[in-house]
Formats: C-alpha cells, structure tokens, sequence
C-alpha cells in the first residue's frame, strides 16, 4: 500500500471532518491524538525496560501505536492538502542531503570553476601564513599571506571581548577547500570568473560576498554557544537549512547539507588550533577537500 492509498483511507474513518478552513477543532482534534499517541508509545517503552522480555506483546503493542501515530499524521496531511507521498519523498531527499556520507560523494572531483581558464580558478593546494601579533595598543591583530603576498587586510575582532572573530578567514578558507566555494576568497585569490560576465557579477559579486560574509558571523554565532564545536561530531540542522536558504540562488547550492556541515566543522578544528598557537601554516587541498594546520614551529 501506498502512502497515499492510506491517506484517503484514513479520511474516510475521520470522525472530526473539517467544515471549512477556520474549522480549528477540527485540526487540534488529531493534533492533540498524535500527542496523545506519542506518549503512549512512550508508556510501551516504559514496560519493557520495567519489565523485560517479560512483556510478552511489547512489539504487538508498538505496532499497534505506531499505527495510531501514522493515522493522525495522515489526518493532519489531508486537512492541510499535503499529500504522504510526496512527503515522504521529500523527505527521503532531505535526509540523504543531511547525512551524505562523504564531502566529496555528491559531485566528485569536479569544482565550480572547473572549465574556466586557469587564473579564474582557485589554486587547487594553497599554503595560507597566518601572523598573529599585538599592535600599538595592544589589541591582537592578524594578518595572512599568500606566496609571500598580504592576503586581506590586517583583521582584529571588531568587538569589545577577545573572542577570535580576527581568524574567520579560516572559514571562507574551509568553504574553498571542502566545497571550492567562497566569494569572498575568489576576490581575495584575485581569480574572479571575469569571462563570464553573468558569473563573475551573480556568483563573485557583491550580494554573494556578503552572504559569504553572513554565513561565517551565523556560524560563529551558533559556535560560540557550543564550545566552538570541540568535541562535537554534527551541528544542527537548523542551522544548515538556514545556510542552504541563504545560498539556494547560487552555484554552491548543489553542496549538500552533509558537506556544509564538513566545511564547518573542518574549519572550526582549524580554528581552534590557530586560536591556540597564534602563528602558522594552513594547507588546502580542493581535490581531496581537505584544510589542515601546522603550527609555526611545526612548518
């Protein structure tokens, strides 16, 4: 049986059919079975951790309120006029997006410039020195350097609290490296795709730099309430939905939310190291989607 034959069984067993589009009871009806359902498929939990393989129908029982939970879910769908097929479709699509396996899996080693000329394509291994230092009035300031050249301007935190916001860079950095996207790079590594006008204005210009920019403050933003992401494996999926919104209008929309969350923690676990040591080397490679770094002492 099909999602959707179920749902216009379902219906026809609705014993609170709406009478129209302000008909709230209505809708609060299942809303309230579901919840209702869900602690009870709770409760048969209980039982069996209570009592063990002593609860002889436990799997009778969660079937039974699995069943009920999928009845109200469908009631739901048909009163808003979704439709269970293609809500499980879409969400099959969006699991897979978030759980990917690999950064590389979804396009392989092809890269978003692939196809231009050489000097409009990010170098596929850069060597970034990073140079942390005190200035006149004792703020830490950075600076970073590419083939013995500056590579942006010199950067401090621009707040009043020392919290690392100088060495965001490493951000952008990752997203070259893990999804051979950033804007605010491609300026930077002065390898703007100029041959191709509706490119280099739409996906290298203005409007993409500052929502390069927006997604390293959102990022940082959600890390600081978490540790910076030491120790942690995965971020929350709000916060890459919020990303994939932010850039559905753009090339690297093709990334999946799997390969984000790569790109941020990669470049988190670079960060940190940078944020300790002060000075280094940070080394990417875009056909193995990969940014590491090297303290001073250690290039």
């Amino acid at each position: 049986m099909r999602f959707a034959e179920y749902q216009d069984a379902a219906v026809q067993t609705d014993q609170a059919p709406s009478k129209g589009t302000d008909d709230i009871k209505s809708l609060l009806i299942p809303l309230l079975g579901l919840a209702g359902e869900s602690g009870s498929l709770l409760t048969e939990y209980k039982k069996r951790l209570r009592d063990g393989e002593a609860y002889k129908i436990f799997h009778e029982r969660i079937s039974e309120e699995i069943g009920d939970i999928l009845w109200y879910l469908a009631n739901i769908a048909s009163k808003e006029g979704l439709n269970l097929d293609e809500i499980a479709k879409a969400n099959l699509l969006k699991t897979k997006d978030r759980w990917h396996e690999q950064a590389s899996d979804l396009f392989g080693p092809k890269l978003l410039d692939d196809g231009f000329p050489e000097k409009e394509r990010f170098p596929r291994n850069f060597e970034i020195n990073v140079v942390s230092e005190k200035n006149e009035i004792g703020k830490t300031v950075v600076q970073l350097y590419y083939q013995g050249e500056k590579l942006g301007d010199l950067l401090t935190d621009n707040a009043y609290e020392d919290d690392g916001y100088r060495l965001h860079d490493v951000f952008h950095l990752s997203f070259v490296a893990i999804l051979g996207w950033s804007p605010v790079m491609r300026k930077l590594f002065k390898c703007k795709r100029k041959s191709v006008s509706d490119i280099d204005e739409n996906e290298d210009g203005g409007r993409a730099n500052v929502i390069d920019e927006a997604i390293a403050a959102l990022i940082f933003n959600e890390a600081k309430k978490n540790s910076f992401f030491d120790g942690v494996d995965s971020v929350e999926y709000s916060l890459l939905r919020s990303i994939k919104d932010l850039t559905s209008h753009l090339e690297v929309n093709r990334c999946s939310a799997k390969q984000w969350e790569v790109a941020i923690l990669n470049g988190f676990e670079v960060w940190r190291m940078l944020k300790k040591h002060h000075s280094g080397v940070i080394k990417g490679d875009l056909l193995k989607r990969s940014l590491l770094f090297f303290p001073a002492a250690d290039t």
